[in-house]
């Protein structure tokens, strides 16, 4: 029983000393930190500086509104009279849509009476012919009385007033009663073709040649139209392009380019700054991650992309994270554009990088910046407890 409980106390001190060499043993970090990426804001253009009454460490949203700054002496005269063209071209587009409209109401008028004229003038020429052949067939029925007075003369031709009856003048009239007929026959058939003849007319109606002489003004107008809205169009881009000029010049709203929080404000509210002037610095909470130092054994057993562990001081959780940059001894220029800079007993070790997805996606403590901990590389006797306490 002795021997027993003696070499059961061998193997629990051989065991106790191999879990505290062991983890001892195992690759970690000297001191690790919390740290992330600086983004200076700088002023898109000169004017007067507003910073809203925000302190330092207040967290900030991509597309907040963190800054503003107002030019009120930006140049505008070449928008003001690029707008007083455009404004005079409008004018003459609204003064040819106007002379457009009136002309083409005239031509329609004139097309209507025109219209109505072919309509009264084939209706004249087909009762004018349908009397004509009235007495052409009166006169082809039988012969004149041998004394006509005016009134029966008058009806057949144009023929002298109170002319004598003489014989051999009935076949001149019957042939001139047949003439009359053939002449309005054609002039009905080309009217209904709209070609009008008689003594003095023209070979279409006055209002319709003026709705004709119309559609050649109607033709110069809308190419006068489309010319005027063809520079207005090119006029109003200008126009567009000096106005975000003078937007961009005159200044406005800057807005947080990254989700993060105030770091350091290096400009004074109301003062007048220059176009490129830093204002502040915020720190990019979505791109955090590990910083922290090993010895030269350790590092030189790492790979980028190697599995590692890390911990925060005070807490038990232990979160997953990876390799991500091997900078080395004496790494002091890489921290410059990021929020923590490291110790000079940082810099007499080898630094490296861990990301942590956990730690970025953790909104309470993933913008704690300077937070310590611990990383580990290897395995260890004790990992599985620890994994239990989580």
């Amino acid at each position: 029983m002795k021997l027993l409980r003696l070499i059961l106390s061998i193997v629990l001190i051989a065991v106790a000393l191999w879990v505290i060499i062991a983890e001892q043993m195992a690759g970690a970090s000297a001191n690790a930190f919390v740290n992330a990426p600086v983004v200076t804001i700088r002023a898109n253009t000169a004017g007067d500086l507003s910073l809203p009454d925000t302190p330092f460490g207040a967290r900030v949203q991509k597309g907040e509104t963190i800054a503003t700054v107002d030019d009120p002496l930006v140049d505008t005269v070449r928008l003001n009279d690029l707008r007083m063209e455009q404004g005079f071209i409008e004018g003459e587009i609204a003064r040819l849509e106007a002379d457009l409209e009136s002309t083409r109401s005239l031509r329609d008028s004139l097309m209507n009476r025109a219209a109505t004229f072919r309509e009264a003038r084939v209706k004249e020429l087909r009762t004018r012919l349908e009397h004509a052949r009235f007495r052409l067939t009166v006169l082809e029925g039988g012969e004149l009385p041998e004394e006509a007075d005016q009134e029966v003369l008058s009806l057949v031709g144009e023929l002298p007033n109170r002319v004598p009856m003489e014989p051999g003048l009935a076949p001149l009239i019957l042939d001139h009663a047949r003439e009359r007929v053939e002449v309005l026959a054609i002039a009905l058939e080309t009217a209904k073709a709209g070609v009008f003849l008689g003594d003095g007319y023209n070979d279409s109606p006055n209002a319709e040649q003026r709705a004709t002489e119309l559609e050649t003004v109607i033709s110069q107008l809308e190419n006068s139209l489309g010319e005027a809205q063809a520079r207005l169009e090119t006029l109003t881009a200008r126009s567009q392009r000096e106005n975000l000029r003078v937007n961009a010049a005159g200044g406005g709203e800057i807005a947080s380019p990254v989700n993060g929080i105030y770091w350091e404000i290096l400009q004074a509210d109301g003062i007048n700054v220059q176009r490129g002037d830093p204002i502040l610095r915020l720190v990019n909470c979505d791109a955090t991650f590990v910083s922290l130092s090993v010895t030269e054994r350790v590092f030189n057993s790492l790979q980028i992309g190697d599995a590692a562990s890390f911990r925060l001081t005070g807490r038990e959780k232990v979160m997953e994270g990876t390799v991500a940059r091997l900078a080395g001894a004496g790494a002091a220029t890489i921290y410059q554009n990021l929020a923590v800079a490291p110790s000079e007993k940082h810099l007499e070790r080898y630094d490296v990088a861990l990301l942590v997805p956990e730690l970025t996606a953790d909104h309470e403590r993933g913008c704690s910046i300077g937070r310590t901990g611990r990383a580990f590389f290897d395995e260890r006797p004790l990992n599985w407890f620890r994994a239990l306490l989580n």
